[in-house]
Protein backbone atom coordinates (compact mmCIF):
# COMPACT_ATOMS: atom_id res chain seq x y z
CA UNK A 1 0.00 0.00 0.00
CA UNK A 2 1.13 3.62 -0.80
CA UNK A 3 2.02 6.00 1.77
CA UNK A 4 -1.23 9.10 1.47
CA UNK A 5 -0.04 11.90 -0.89
CA UNK A 6 2.61 9.99 -2.63
CA UNK A 7 2.28 10.02 -6.27
CA UNK A 8 1.42 6.80 -8.22
CA UNK A 9 3.29 6.04 -11.34
CA UNK A 10 1.23 6.33 -14.64
CA UNK A 11 -1.63 7.78 -12.99
CA UNK A 12 -2.72 11.12 -13.15
CA UNK A 13 -5.52 13.29 -11.58
CA UNK A 14 -7.13 12.39 -8.20
CA UNK A 15 -6.62 8.53 -8.35
CA UNK A 16 -2.56 9.30 -8.62
CA UNK A 17 -2.90 10.23 -4.70
CA UNK A 18 -3.45 7.85 -2.38
CA UNK A 19 -5.41 9.44 -0.35
CA UNK A 20 -7.47 7.98 2.50
CA UNK A 21 -11.20 7.19 2.33
CA UNK A 22 -13.49 9.48 2.29
CA UNK A 23 -16.32 8.46 5.03
CA UNK A 24 -19.48 10.26 3.18
CA UNK A 25 -21.21 8.04 0.32
CA UNK A 26 -22.46 9.90 -2.69
CA UNK A 27 -26.18 8.27 -3.77
CA UNK A 28 -28.20 9.30 -6.96
CA UNK A 29 -31.10 10.37 -6.83
CA UNK A 30 -33.37 8.41 -9.64
CA UNK A 31 -36.89 8.99 -8.19
CA UNK A 32 -39.10 11.58 -8.98
CA UNK A 33 -40.88 11.66 -5.93
CA UNK A 34 -37.60 12.39 -4.45
CA UNK A 35 -36.89 15.44 -6.84
CA UNK A 36 -40.25 16.49 -5.62
CA UNK A 37 -39.33 16.61 -2.24
CA UNK A 38 -35.80 18.28 -2.46
CA UNK A 39 -37.68 21.12 -4.99
CA UNK A 40 -40.12 22.05 -2.03
CA UNK A 41 -37.07 22.89 0.40
CA UNK A 42 -34.31 24.90 0.72
CA UNK A 43 -33.07 26.64 -2.30
CA UNK A 44 -29.88 28.86 -3.38
CA UNK A 45 -29.65 30.74 -6.20
CA UNK A 46 -26.03 31.16 -7.95
CA UNK A 47 -25.09 32.46 -11.06
CA UNK A 48 -23.72 28.48 -12.55
CA UNK A 49 -26.61 26.44 -11.14
CA UNK A 50 -29.55 26.36 -8.64
CA UNK A 51 -28.92 24.28 -5.56
CA UNK A 52 -31.68 23.10 -3.64
CA UNK A 53 -31.67 21.00 -0.53
CA UNK A 54 -33.19 19.04 2.40
CA UNK A 55 -32.58 17.27 5.58
CA UNK A 56 -34.14 13.81 4.66
CA UNK A 57 -36.14 12.07 7.62
CA UNK A 58 -34.58 9.21 9.39
CA UNK A 59 -36.76 6.30 7.98
CA UNK A 60 -36.10 7.56 4.55
CA UNK A 61 -32.51 6.38 3.63
CA UNK A 62 -29.66 5.46 5.63
CA UNK A 63 -28.36 8.79 7.64
CA UNK A 64 -24.70 8.54 6.61
CA UNK A 65 -24.56 9.04 3.01
CA UNK A 66 -25.55 12.10 0.89
CA UNK A 67 -28.13 11.52 -1.87
CA UNK A 68 -27.62 13.89 -5.34
CA UNK A 69 -29.36 14.70 -8.07
CA UNK A 70 -28.85 16.49 -11.61
CA UNK A 71 -31.05 18.12 -13.66
CA UNK A 72 -31.28 19.91 -17.12
CA UNK A 73 -34.44 21.49 -18.53
CA UNK A 74 -35.02 22.21 -22.17
CA UNK A 75 -34.03 25.68 -21.67
CA UNK A 76 -30.35 24.79 -21.41
CA UNK A 77 -30.14 24.28 -24.58
CA UNK A 78 -30.09 20.98 -27.37
CA UNK A 79 -29.33 17.07 -25.93
CA UNK A 80 -25.54 18.41 -26.24
CA UNK A 81 -25.19 20.66 -24.24
CA UNK A 82 -27.47 19.99 -21.74
CA UNK A 83 -25.64 16.38 -21.66
CA UNK A 84 -21.92 18.31 -20.94
CA UNK A 85 -23.74 20.47 -18.04
CA UNK A 86 -24.47 17.43 -16.73
CA UNK A 87 -21.22 16.59 -16.50
CA UNK A 88 -20.23 19.09 -14.93
CA UNK A 89 -22.38 19.09 -12.18
CA UNK A 90 -21.53 15.73 -11.72
CA UNK A 91 -17.82 16.42 -11.40
CA UNK A 92 -18.39 19.31 -9.36
CA UNK A 93 -20.71 17.29 -6.98
CA UNK A 94 -17.95 14.77 -6.81
CA UNK A 95 -15.69 17.12 -5.94
CA UNK A 96 -17.11 19.16 -3.53
CA UNK A 97 -20.54 17.64 -2.08
CA UNK A 98 -17.90 14.78 0.58
CA UNK A 99 -16.15 17.44 2.08
CA UNK A 100 -18.31 20.46 2.67
CA UNK A 101 -22.06 18.54 2.38
CA UNK A 102 -24.03 16.96 5.19
CA UNK A 103 -24.52 13.15 5.51
CA UNK A 104 -28.13 13.16 5.72
CA UNK A 105 -29.29 15.35 3.02
CA UNK A 106 -30.50 15.39 -0.01
CA UNK A 107 -29.31 18.14 -2.80
CA UNK A 108 -30.54 18.73 -6.47
CA UNK A 109 -27.88 21.15 -8.77
CA UNK A 110 -30.52 22.02 -11.22
CA UNK A 111 -28.67 23.70 -14.79
CA UNK A 112 -29.44 27.64 -15.91
CA UNK A 113 -29.15 28.08 -19.89
CA UNK A 114 -25.44 29.37 -20.67
CA UNK A 115 -23.99 29.92 -17.60
CA UNK A 116 -23.21 25.77 -16.51
CA UNK A 117 -22.13 25.31 -19.78
CA UNK A 118 -19.91 28.54 -20.06
CA UNK A 119 -18.96 29.36 -16.40
CA UNK A 120 -15.37 28.41 -15.31
CA UNK A 121 -15.03 25.09 -13.48
CA UNK A 122 -13.12 27.10 -10.41
CA UNK A 123 -16.15 29.48 -10.32
CA UNK A 124 -18.64 26.85 -9.88
CA UNK A 125 -16.61 25.29 -6.87
CA UNK A 126 -16.76 28.49 -5.31
CA UNK A 127 -20.50 29.10 -6.12
CA UNK A 128 -21.24 25.34 -4.75
CA UNK A 129 -18.96 25.70 -1.31
CA UNK A 130 -20.70 28.95 -0.89
CA UNK A 131 -24.32 27.97 -1.82
CA UNK A 132 -23.70 25.07 0.71
CA UNK A 133 -22.50 27.32 3.39
CA UNK A 134 -25.39 29.45 3.12
CA UNK A 135 -28.11 26.50 3.15
CA UNK A 136 -26.37 25.49 6.46
CA UNK A 137 -26.49 28.29 8.09
CA UNK A 138 -23.53 30.21 7.58
CA UNK A 139 -23.44 33.45 5.27
CA UNK A 140 -20.37 33.35 3.32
Amino acid sequence: MTPPGTHVAGQTGRAAQADPAVSVRLDILKKRADFLRTARARRQPMPGFLLQARCRAPDEAPGDTIRVGFTCSRKVGNAVTRNRAKRRLRALARDVLPEAGQPGWDYVLVGRPGATVARPFAALRADLVKALGRIHGGRS
